[in-house]
């Protein structure tokens, strides 16, 4: 009588061969899934080289000077705004009015041209965002664009995807802060995890704050 038409180990094979059938095809998507979130992607942590050195460390933390000196229409528009030559030489006109890194911009002024800053934060087209909402909302500079004041070049320090994005929109609260602290780098809510509840829920019927999350918020 002849042998089996297969050996033994052949159904090892076969269970392994259809493992990897369901296997390779969900590590290729997670893989890819997480590709996309990866920074690489998402362009975090990646400094842009501007046309002027400009330091937010020593403007925006040595200095203390508002973000909304410089982003002057954050409050009432949906750009925070770019600012123009004159608001840099109303400082650099008397401080260091001759130094060298200031001089492509006493040309831009005295030519009437804008600075041709890179955007660092760049959503897609096809996505809304109204900076003045979020701002008379209780949102914070720091809470998208991390702690400037301790960056030499400005890189985005959050992912801003749609994710990321619609979980503060489902739950602000942990987001919210005084109106007096939108633009501090340093505020933070209270320690106390019964205090910090209660100021995210103040803020939230002072704000006069609802979840969005529907579609047509974003995408219009």
């Amino acid at each position: 009588m002849s042998g089996p038409l297969f050996p033994r180990w052949t159904n090892t094979v076969s269970r392994l061969s259809a493992a990897m059938l369901l296997a390779v095809p969900a590590i290729a998507i997670g893989g890819l899934l997480a590709y996309v979130r990866s920074p690489h992607v998402t362009n975090q942590a990646h400094p842009v080289e501007q046309p002027i050195e400009f330091d937010h460390r020593h403007h925006a933390g040595d200095e203390q000077i508002d973000c909304r000196y410089c982003h002057w229409t954050v409050e009432k528009a949906p750009s925070a705004g770019i600012p123009s030559t004159t608001v840099c030489m109303s400082c650099h006109a008397q401080v260091w009015n001759k130094s060298p890194y200031l001089t492509e911009v006493r040309k831009a002024f005295f030519a009437d041209q804008p600075i041709p800053w890179v955007r660092v934060h760049n959503l897609p087209d096809y996505v809304y965002f109204n900076h003045s909402i979020h701002v008379g909302k209780g949102v914070g500079c720091a809470t998208c664009h991390g702690r400037v004041d301790q960056m030499g070049a400005i890189e985005q320090a959050a992912p801003l995807t749609m994710s990321w994005c619609l979980d503060c929109h489902r739950d602000p609260k942990p987001n919210l802060r005084p109106a007096e602290f939108i633009t501090s780098m340093t505020w933070a809510p209270p320690t106390d995890k019964a205090e910090a509840a209660a100021l995210a829920d103040k803020l939230y019927q002072e704000y006069d704050v609802h979840s969005r999350t529907s579609c047509s918020t974003c995408h219009r």
